[in-house]
């Protein structure tokens, strides 16, 4: 009877462990094909001065205020470019800012940006 029991246990694991697969492999490729590729930014950020940045946003505490104002002082004159979601410049832009600043990860992204992702400038 335990025999059985065990038997019956696995397979059900077995198909439970099948259909969990399938689902994630169909919901993950399928967000694939739904992304688009994006268009190179014409804007070379490695080369940019963050000082503006740099010098009014220091840690620890970061302070909001004064990151965001500095974040948007450096971005604005690039909001056009920023702003297109067909290309990376969002993405490059961002992670330039942390690479050369050292912020920590999502920083400006998570507490700078407007809706969808979106620089909002004057």
């Amino acid at each position: 009877m335990n025999l059985k029991l065990l038997s019956n246990s696995l397979h059900l694991f077995l198909l439970l462990s099948f259909f969990i697969l399938n689902v994630f492999y169909t919901v993950y490729s399928s967000r694939n094909l739904i992304q688009t590729e994006k268009v190179p930014c014409t804007l070379n950020f490695q080369n940019m001065n963050y000082t503006i940045i740099t010098s009014q946003c220091k840690g620890p505490h970061y302070p909001r205020q004064e990151c965001c104002a500095a974040f948007k002082e450096f971005a604005c004159p690039y909001s056009q470019n920023i702003n297109d979601e067909s290309t990376d410049c969002l993405t490059l832009m961002l992670s330039n800012i942390r690479l050369y600043g050292g912020y920590p990860v999502g920083m400006f992204g998570n507490t700078c940006l407007q809706g969808k992702q979106h620089v909002d400038c004057p």
